[in-house]
Order: structure tokens, then sequence, then C-alpha cells
């Protein structure tokens, strides 16, 4: 059953009003809520897990941040938060061993990841051979930016979910009713939506919660909620 991860976040930042928009899905039936490790200050990141815990969502961190130290600060941050899921991040032997024992779980992204927003890199096969060797190392899912490679992102998917038995997340650049169908009849665990929400690609009323629930009702239609 293929999930929809509501991220708080456009352009690979957090929102400035991720705190407003979180009160305002409170009640909204989205299990899996996010944001990145940029935008906010610290003591806003604290109340935004605070709003979301109070509305029984699941929590994700994703991180962007491109140097090890900052990427390693926001490992940091997570575990300081409570998330339950520390997503992206290309740093991976130094995330998991900074988390360790932290509970919180990690789906690094596989193959070249670099710029902001983020690009995809690399060839399907060395995406794959990356998928594999992370699932070896212990990840316990993958952040796949399909739709941000230069290539065939169905083909990529295929590939991807097909090559290991842990979860494979697709993040980034799902902008239409189309993607979100064929992202959930590829097998994906999950997937994120950000910018799209806010900018009103899935409903034509475009209040946020309208927004979310076309994604919801998509998956509906699909069997997968």
């Amino acid at each position: 059953m293929t999930k929809f991860i509501f991220m708080l976040t456009r352009e690979d930042v957090t929102v400035p009003n991720a705190l407003e928009v979180a009160k305002g899905i409170s009640g909204s039936r989205v299990e899996f809520v996010g944001f990145k490790d940029i935008g906010l200050r610290r003591e806003e990141y604290r109340e935004l897990v605070r709003i979301l815990r109070d509305g029984g969502k699941k929590v994700f961190l994703e991180v962007v941040s491109s140097s090890k130290e900052s990427a390693l600060s926001s490992a940091e941050m997570a575990k300081e938060l409570g998330v339950d899921y520390l997503i992206g991040g290309t740093y991976f032997d130094e995330t998991m061993r900074a988390i360790e024992g932290s509970g919180i779980k990690h789906f690094p992204y596989v193959g070249k990841v670099y710029g902001h927003p983020c690009i995809l890199g690399g060839t399907v096969e060395e995406i794959v051979e990356d998928a594999k060797a992370k699932e070896a190392g212990g990840a316990d899912g993958l952040n796949l930016l399909a739709y941000r490679y230069g290539g065939d992102p169905a083909a990529l998917m295929r590939a991807v979910i097909g090559a290991v038995d842990i979860p494979v997340l697709v993040a980034g650049s799902i902008n239409s009713l189309e993607r979100v169908r064929e992202v959930a009849e590829l097998g994906a665990w999950a997937f994120t939506i950000g910018g799209a929400i806010f900018e009103g690609k899935f409903s034509p009323d475009r209040a946020i919660g309208a927004q979310v629930e076309a994604v919801l009702a998509a998956l509906d239609a699909l069997g997968h909620q």
C-alpha cells in the first residue's frame, strides 16, 4: 500500500508558514508529514514537531544539506526533535553511526545526488548498485529522486524497486495525479509531495486541505489507503 508523505516544503526548503500549515492539517487523514533540514529556526522546528505529534502524524526530516558537517548536524537535529524517519542525505555511513540506537529509520538518497534543488545523476545500473550497497549497509529504506533524473523515471523505479527488499520512497517533482498513480502502480512504498501542493496542482480548490485530499483520493481509487 503506497503512502503519501506531505512535505511542508517548496524548492527544497521548509516553507516559512509551516507551523500554520501543520495546524491546518492537524485533523486531516494524511498520516505522514515531513519537512527539510533548512528553512526554520531550531525552536520553530521543535514547535512544528509538537504540532504534528498532537495531530497523530508520523514525522519525516529530509536532509538536503550538501556538506558533511551540515548533514551530520541535521542527523543530530533529527535525534533532538525525535522524528520517526530521516530521509535523504548523501553521507550514509556517517549518518548511520550518528543515529545509531535512536530508533530513527534512515532512508538515504541513492545514486549521485547534487545541486539544490537536488538532481539525480548516474546510470540506472550505478543507481541500482548503490541501492543494493545501502541495503547491505543497513538502510531501512531508500530515497529515490526518480523524477529528477535525466532518464526514464518509470524504468528507474522498476529497476530499483525490483532490486531491493527494503522500502523505496520516491521524492521530488511529483506534480500531477498521473505521477501519483504511476508511483503507486510501480510499487513504491511511499512518495513525497511538497511544492506542487502549495502550487495547487491537484485540485481546482487551491486550499491546502483540498490539495492533500485530492492526492489521498487518487490513492483511494487505486486501493492504496
